[in-house]
Protein backbone atom coordinates (compact mmCIF):
# COMPACT_ATOMS: atom_id res chain seq x y z
CA UNK A 1 0.00 0.00 0.00
CA UNK A 2 1.46 3.44 -0.87
CA UNK A 3 0.48 6.71 -0.60
CA UNK A 4 -1.75 8.50 2.15
CA UNK A 5 -2.33 4.92 3.88
CA UNK A 6 1.62 4.82 4.97
CA UNK A 7 1.41 8.57 6.38
CA UNK A 8 -1.46 7.90 8.01
CA UNK A 9 -2.37 5.24 10.48
CA UNK A 10 -5.14 4.58 13.01
CA UNK A 11 -6.45 1.31 14.51
CA UNK A 12 -9.08 2.01 16.25
CA UNK A 13 -11.93 4.66 15.53
CA UNK A 14 -14.30 5.05 18.54
CA UNK A 15 -18.26 6.13 17.74
CA UNK A 16 -19.82 8.45 20.16
CA UNK A 17 -23.51 9.85 20.22
CA UNK A 18 -23.12 13.54 19.14
CA UNK A 19 -25.96 14.65 22.00
CA UNK A 20 -24.64 12.77 24.99
CA UNK A 21 -21.62 14.64 26.98
CA UNK A 22 -21.12 11.84 28.62
CA UNK A 23 -20.49 9.62 26.12
CA UNK A 24 -18.20 11.90 23.99
CA UNK A 25 -15.67 13.03 26.91
CA UNK A 26 -15.55 9.01 28.15
CA UNK A 27 -15.08 8.91 24.21
CA UNK A 28 -12.00 11.01 24.58
CA UNK A 29 -10.43 10.24 27.87
CA UNK A 30 -10.43 6.76 25.86
CA UNK A 31 -7.21 5.23 23.76
CA UNK A 32 -9.00 5.55 21.31
CA UNK A 33 -6.64 6.42 17.81
CA UNK A 34 -9.72 8.05 16.61
CA UNK A 35 -12.82 9.35 18.08
CA UNK A 36 -15.84 9.76 16.29
CA UNK A 37 -18.62 12.29 17.19
CA UNK A 38 -21.43 11.06 15.52
CA UNK A 39 -24.11 13.10 13.59
CA UNK A 40 -25.81 10.27 11.86
CA UNK A 41 -27.04 7.00 12.74
CA UNK A 42 -26.86 7.84 16.96
CA UNK A 43 -28.81 10.74 16.66
CA UNK A 44 -32.13 10.60 16.27
CA UNK A 45 -33.83 12.90 13.63
CA UNK A 46 -35.49 15.62 16.20
CA UNK A 47 -31.91 15.77 18.06
CA UNK A 48 -30.15 16.52 15.12
CA UNK A 49 -29.40 20.30 15.68
CA UNK A 50 -29.02 19.85 19.45
CA UNK A 51 -26.24 17.32 18.65
CA UNK A 52 -24.24 19.78 16.14
CA UNK A 53 -24.28 22.49 19.15
CA UNK A 54 -23.08 20.01 21.63
CA UNK A 55 -20.50 18.62 18.82
CA UNK A 56 -19.33 22.12 18.27
CA UNK A 57 -18.92 23.06 21.83
CA UNK A 58 -17.12 20.29 22.62
CA UNK A 59 -14.63 20.74 19.97
CA UNK A 60 -14.00 24.09 20.49
CA UNK A 61 -13.56 23.23 24.65
CA UNK A 62 -10.54 21.12 23.57
CA UNK A 63 -6.60 21.95 23.39
CA UNK A 64 -5.27 22.26 20.14
CA UNK A 65 -2.78 19.86 20.10
CA UNK A 66 -5.07 16.78 20.60
CA UNK A 67 -8.02 17.62 17.98
CA UNK A 68 -6.36 15.98 15.30
CA UNK A 69 -8.09 12.32 16.49
CA UNK A 70 -11.57 14.29 17.18
CA UNK A 71 -13.47 13.59 14.03
CA UNK A 72 -17.16 13.96 12.96
CA UNK A 73 -19.58 11.87 11.30
CA UNK A 74 -22.12 14.03 9.21
CA UNK A 75 -24.97 12.85 7.52
CA UNK A 76 -25.38 11.85 4.34
CA UNK A 77 -24.51 14.43 1.28
CA UNK A 78 -27.77 13.44 -0.56
CA UNK A 79 -30.09 14.21 2.83
CA UNK A 80 -31.17 17.57 4.43
CA UNK A 81 -28.86 17.37 7.24
CA UNK A 82 -25.06 17.21 5.57
CA UNK A 83 -24.35 21.08 4.84
CA UNK A 84 -25.86 22.32 8.66
CA UNK A 85 -23.52 19.30 9.79
CA UNK A 86 -20.44 21.32 8.04
CA UNK A 87 -21.44 24.18 9.02
CA UNK A 88 -21.89 23.91 12.72
CA UNK A 89 -18.75 21.89 13.02
CA UNK A 90 -16.04 23.08 10.57
CA UNK A 91 -15.32 26.16 12.71
CA UNK A 92 -14.72 24.18 15.59
CA UNK A 93 -12.21 22.75 13.27
CA UNK A 94 -12.16 18.90 13.88
CA UNK A 95 -9.23 16.86 12.84
CA UNK A 96 -11.47 14.92 10.31
CA UNK A 97 -14.90 13.90 8.45
CA UNK A 98 -16.23 10.28 8.25
CA UNK A 99 -18.82 10.74 4.89
CA UNK A 100 -21.47 7.62 5.15
CA UNK A 101 -23.08 6.37 2.35
CA UNK A 102 -20.76 7.64 0.10
CA UNK A 103 -21.97 6.62 -3.20
CA UNK A 104 -18.14 6.71 -5.66
CA UNK A 105 -15.68 9.39 -5.80
CA UNK A 106 -17.94 11.58 -6.83
CA UNK A 107 -18.75 12.49 -3.24
CA UNK A 108 -16.19 12.35 -1.68
CA UNK A 109 -14.61 15.57 -4.20
CA UNK A 110 -18.53 17.18 -3.39
CA UNK A 111 -17.56 16.84 0.02
CA UNK A 112 -14.19 18.31 -0.68
CA UNK A 113 -15.53 21.75 -1.82
CA UNK A 114 -17.46 22.52 1.18
CA UNK A 115 -14.51 21.47 3.18
CA UNK A 116 -11.90 24.07 0.94
CA UNK A 117 -15.19 27.14 1.46
CA UNK A 118 -15.56 26.36 5.00
CA UNK A 119 -11.87 25.94 5.89
CA UNK A 120 -11.28 29.35 4.44
CA UNK A 121 -13.90 30.67 6.28
CA UNK A 122 -12.51 29.26 9.61
CA UNK A 123 -9.48 30.23 9.31
CA UNK A 124 -8.28 26.65 8.82
CA UNK A 125 -5.24 25.72 7.00
CA UNK A 126 -7.09 24.45 3.35
CA UNK A 127 -7.38 20.12 2.61
CA UNK A 128 -6.06 19.92 6.58
CA UNK A 129 -9.57 18.19 7.40
CA UNK A 130 -9.04 14.04 6.79
CA UNK A 131 -11.81 12.21 5.15
CA UNK A 132 -12.92 8.68 5.65
CA UNK A 133 -15.52 7.59 3.59
CA UNK A 134 -18.36 4.57 4.23
CA UNK A 135 -18.38 3.09 1.05
CA UNK A 136 -21.03 -0.11 0.81
CA UNK A 137 -23.79 1.24 2.83
CA UNK A 138 -26.03 1.18 -0.62
CA UNK A 139 -26.38 -1.20 -3.41
CA UNK A 140 -25.22 1.52 -5.77
CA UNK A 141 -22.44 2.29 -3.82
CA UNK A 142 -20.82 -1.61 -4.36
CA UNK A 143 -19.95 -0.85 -7.54
CA UNK A 144 -18.04 1.94 -6.99
CA UNK A 145 -15.63 1.12 -4.41
CA UNK A 146 -12.89 1.37 -7.29
CA UNK A 147 -13.13 4.77 -7.93
CA UNK A 148 -11.75 6.22 -5.17
CA UNK A 149 -7.74 6.76 -6.31
CA UNK A 150 -6.82 10.23 -5.89
CA UNK A 151 -9.64 11.36 -4.51
CA UNK A 152 -8.92 14.42 -2.07
CA UNK A 153 -8.30 14.55 1.43
CA UNK A 154 -8.90 10.72 1.43
CA UNK A 155 -7.02 8.71 4.40
CA UNK A 156 -9.37 5.62 4.64
CA UNK A 157 -12.22 3.85 3.63
CA UNK A 158 -14.36 1.53 5.80
CA UNK A 159 -17.58 -0.51 5.16
CA UNK A 160 -21.04 -1.61 6.61
CA UNK A 161 -23.36 -4.18 6.81
CA UNK A 162 -26.32 -3.05 8.08
CA UNK A 163 -27.87 0.09 5.97
CA UNK A 164 -26.23 -2.28 3.24
CA UNK A 165 -28.81 -4.96 4.27
CA UNK A 166 -31.92 -2.66 4.91
CA UNK A 167 -30.75 -1.09 1.06
CA UNK A 168 -31.31 -4.63 -0.53
CA UNK A 169 -33.93 -5.93 1.34
CA UNK A 170 -32.90 -8.31 3.87
CA UNK A 171 -34.33 -10.02 6.54
CA UNK A 172 -31.50 -11.27 7.97
CA UNK A 173 -27.11 -10.10 7.18
CA UNK A 174 -25.99 -13.36 9.29
CA UNK A 175 -25.78 -16.94 8.87
CA UNK A 176 -26.71 -19.29 11.07
CA UNK A 177 -23.34 -19.39 12.28
CA UNK A 178 -23.05 -15.79 13.10
CA UNK A 179 -20.63 -14.88 10.34
CA UNK A 180 -21.87 -12.60 7.42
CA UNK A 181 -23.94 -13.18 4.83
CA UNK A 182 -21.94 -13.61 0.92
CA UNK A 183 -22.90 -10.06 0.01
CA UNK A 184 -21.44 -8.96 3.45
CA UNK A 185 -18.12 -10.54 2.79
CA UNK A 186 -18.34 -9.40 -0.51
CA UNK A 187 -18.54 -5.96 0.86
CA UNK A 188 -16.00 -6.57 3.26
CA UNK A 189 -13.40 -7.63 0.48
CA UNK A 190 -14.93 -4.65 -2.47
CA UNK A 191 -13.63 -1.97 0.52
CA UNK A 192 -10.10 -4.12 1.64
CA UNK A 193 -9.55 -3.76 -2.59
CA UNK A 194 -11.24 -0.23 -3.57
CA UNK A 195 -8.72 1.02 -0.20
CA UNK A 196 -5.76 -1.02 -1.51
CA UNK A 197 -6.03 0.50 -4.92
CA UNK A 198 -6.83 4.12 -3.89
CA UNK A 199 -3.40 3.87 -1.52
CA UNK A 200 -5.28 4.78 1.72
CA UNK A 201 -6.12 2.43 5.29
CA UNK A 202 -9.05 -0.15 4.78
CA UNK A 203 -10.85 0.15 8.39
CA UNK A 204 -12.87 -2.91 9.02
CA UNK A 205 -16.42 -2.12 10.61
CA UNK A 206 -18.05 -2.58 13.64
CA UNK A 207 -18.24 -5.52 16.07
CA UNK A 208 -21.80 -5.20 17.08
CA UNK A 209 -21.44 -7.50 20.49
CA UNK A 210 -19.55 -4.73 23.12
CA UNK A 211 -19.51 -8.05 25.63
CA UNK A 212 -17.69 -10.19 23.40
CA UNK A 213 -13.81 -9.31 23.74
CA UNK A 214 -12.98 -12.83 22.37
CA UNK A 215 -15.27 -12.46 19.10
CA UNK A 216 -13.50 -8.78 18.66
CA UNK A 217 -9.77 -9.64 19.11
CA UNK A 218 -10.24 -13.14 16.88
CA UNK A 219 -12.33 -11.26 14.41
CA UNK A 220 -9.84 -8.07 14.56
CA UNK A 221 -6.77 -10.22 14.24
CA UNK A 222 -8.46 -11.97 11.33
CA UNK A 223 -9.14 -9.27 9.23
CA UNK A 224 -5.49 -7.76 10.17
CA UNK A 225 -3.96 -10.62 8.05
CA UNK A 226 -6.38 -9.88 5.47
CA UNK A 227 -4.94 -6.82 4.81
CA UNK A 228 -7.05 -4.59 6.99
CA UNK A 229 -5.33 -1.54 9.23
CA UNK A 230 -7.76 -0.71 11.64
CA UNK A 231 -11.55 -1.56 12.90
CA UNK A 232 -14.39 0.32 14.03
CA UNK A 233 -15.74 0.25 17.63
CA UNK A 234 -18.71 1.08 19.49
CA UNK A 235 -17.81 1.13 22.57
CA UNK A 236 -15.13 1.97 25.05
CA UNK A 237 -14.29 -1.27 26.25
CA UNK A 238 -13.42 -2.76 22.44
CA UNK A 239 -10.58 -0.13 22.29
CA UNK A 240 -7.98 -1.84 23.79
CA UNK A 241 -8.49 -5.27 21.91
CA UNK A 242 -8.52 -3.77 18.95
CA UNK A 243 -5.26 -1.48 19.74
CA UNK A 244 -3.50 -4.69 20.65
CA UNK A 245 -4.69 -6.94 17.45
CA UNK A 246 -3.61 -4.05 15.12
CA UNK A 247 -0.09 -3.54 16.78
CA UNK A 248 2.79 -5.95 15.42
CA UNK A 249 3.83 -8.29 18.04
CA UNK A 250 7.85 -8.44 19.13
CA UNK A 251 8.09 -11.26 17.51
CA UNK A 252 6.60 -10.30 14.23
CA UNK A 253 8.62 -7.28 14.17
CA UNK A 254 12.02 -9.31 14.65
CA UNK A 255 10.70 -11.57 11.77
CA UNK A 256 10.64 -8.88 9.83
CA UNK A 257 13.65 -7.01 10.45
CA UNK A 258 15.21 -10.16 9.33
CA UNK A 259 13.61 -10.22 6.12
CA UNK A 260 15.21 -6.49 5.70
CA UNK A 261 18.10 -7.42 6.60
CA UNK A 262 18.31 -10.41 4.45
CA UNK A 263 17.71 -8.54 1.42
CA UNK A 264 20.23 -5.57 2.63
CA UNK A 265 22.84 -8.38 2.50
CA UNK A 266 22.25 -9.44 -0.73
CA UNK A 267 20.60 -5.86 -2.78
CA UNK A 268 21.04 -8.10 -6.06
CA UNK A 269 18.80 -10.91 -5.05
CA UNK A 270 14.96 -11.01 -6.34
CA UNK A 271 14.55 -14.29 -4.59
CA UNK A 272 16.36 -15.82 -1.50
CA UNK A 273 16.06 -19.14 0.60
CA UNK A 274 15.01 -18.55 4.22
CA UNK A 275 14.46 -20.91 7.14
CA UNK A 276 13.50 -23.53 4.65
CA UNK A 277 11.32 -21.28 2.72
CA UNK A 278 11.58 -19.35 -0.37
CA UNK A 279 11.15 -15.55 -0.27
CA UNK A 280 10.57 -13.10 -3.12
CA UNK A 281 10.47 -8.95 -3.41
CA UNK A 282 6.52 -9.00 -2.27
CA UNK A 283 7.75 -10.47 0.78
CA UNK A 284 10.01 -7.84 1.41
CA UNK A 285 7.60 -5.25 0.80
CA UNK A 286 5.25 -6.99 3.66
CA UNK A 287 7.82 -6.75 6.05
CA UNK A 288 8.95 -3.08 5.54
CA UNK A 289 4.91 -2.40 5.52
CA UNK A 290 5.09 -4.02 8.64
CA UNK A 291 7.77 -2.34 10.54
CA UNK A 292 6.13 1.38 9.35
CA UNK A 293 2.77 0.13 10.60
CA UNK A 294 4.52 -0.27 14.11
CA UNK A 295 5.82 3.15 14.05
CA UNK A 296 2.67 4.94 13.29
CA UNK A 297 1.09 2.90 16.01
Amino acid sequence: MTGTAEAFGARSWLFAPGDSERKTEKAAASPADIVLLDLEDAVTEERKPTARTMVAEFLRSRPEDGKDRLWVRINPLDGPHALADLAAVMPARPGGVMLPKSRGRQDVERLDHYLSALEVSAGTAQGSTKVIALVTETAEAMFTTGTYKGAPRLVAMTWGAEDLADAVGAVENRTADGEYGFTYELARSLCLLGASAAGVAPVDTIHGDFRDPEGLRKRAERVRRDGYRGMLAIHPAQVDVINAAFTPTEEELAAAREIVDLFAAHPGAGALGHRGAMLDRPHLARARALLASAGRA
